[in-house]
């Protein structure tokens, strides 16, 4: 892509999303997502009600007042979005590709960080890890973020979440927020999944299109597997073969749905014909009234 038109493609999305962080994500973004600890910020003369467990005695004694230590949550934190840029990202029957959807929401999402003054790093896997952008704060380095997501082009085709999870864990020393943004069409994550979610806080973003829900009936119908290449010819006018697939796709998604729950960890489903807002926001409230 010529640099003029990737800089155009960025301040597009720039825009757009990052005016939804600041008119709808952002407060919902800081109630859900919580520093992990309590800082030390200053004392102040006991008032009735205080709790007496904070009481700064070393001051009290010296001042012969009693005095308590007031306490500020840790804010920092480390966001890294872990981002599937395989084959089948390439796909979208209506408004977008599954993997312009995932770059608009990884904006919003590294845009609410910021304004929160939270790092944010970037993996990109496939069936490899493809590149690796360790964390940092500021909007240059949020576009920079951006015009990778929007112009990478990966060596891999296929899917592993279970090597993209290891390698998070192994690079990233400290506990993070981590996003992984992917369609999960992939098998044999699920302990890797356990083991990152114990060291980082996991959240689950499936990204997927209505044609792999259901298909319609418009007789035959080619059929290229993105990450295989192999080619098929699929009869949609049949209702069995329609029903065939509409079966593996609801098993599909309740093996998904019961892997993320053994695991304990947090989802959201956004389909490419649909908005993101709605579900992003119930993913925050539900995370917020824990």
């Amino acid at each position: 892509m010529e640099t003029s038109e990737l800089l155009k493609r960025v301040r597009k999305i720039e825009i757009k999303t990052r005016g939804l962080s600041n008119q709808i994500f952002s407060g919902q973004y800081h109630s859900a997502f919580k520093g992990r600890g309590m800082a030390f910020s200053e004392v102040r003369e006991y008032t009735m009600g205080d709790d007496v467990r904070a009481i700064d005695w070393n001051v009290t004694a010296r001042t012969g007042h009693p005095y308590v230590k007031v306490f500020e949550e840790e804010r920092e934190l480390t966001v890294m979005l872990l981002v599937d840029v395989s084959g089948s990202g390439d796909f979208g029957s209506k408004v977008m590709l599954k993997r312009q959807l995932m770059t608009e929401i990884c904006a919003v999402l590294s845009f609410s960080a910021i304004q929160n003054n939270d790092k944010v790093g970037i993996i990109f896997f496939s069936d490899r890890i493809e590149k690796f952008i360790p964390p940092k704060k500021g909007k240059s380095h949020i576009l920079r973020i951006i015009r990778e997501l929007i112009d990478f082009q990966p060596e891999g085709k296929g899917t592993d979440i279970a090597g993209a999870l290891r390698y998070l864990t192994n690079v990233v020393k400290k506990r993070s927020i981590t996003f992984l943004l992917s369609d999960f069409m992939d098998r044999n994550y699920s302990d890797a999944l356990k083991l990152a979610n114990r060291k980082h806080d996991l959240v689950a973003i499936r990204v997927f299109d209505q044609l792999e829900q259901e298909f319609p009936n418009v007789g035959l119908l080619p059929v290229t597997d993105a990450e295989t290449g192999k080619l098929v010819w699929v009869d949609t006018s049949s209702h069995e073969t329609r029903t065939k697939l509409k079966v593996a796709s609801l098993k599909f998604e309740a093996e998904l749905k019961e892997t993320l729950i053994r695991a304990g960890v947090d989802a959201a489903e956004v389909r490419t014909d649909h908005s993101y807002i709605k579900p992003l926001m119930n993913l925050f409230k539900r995370r917020e009234s824990r």
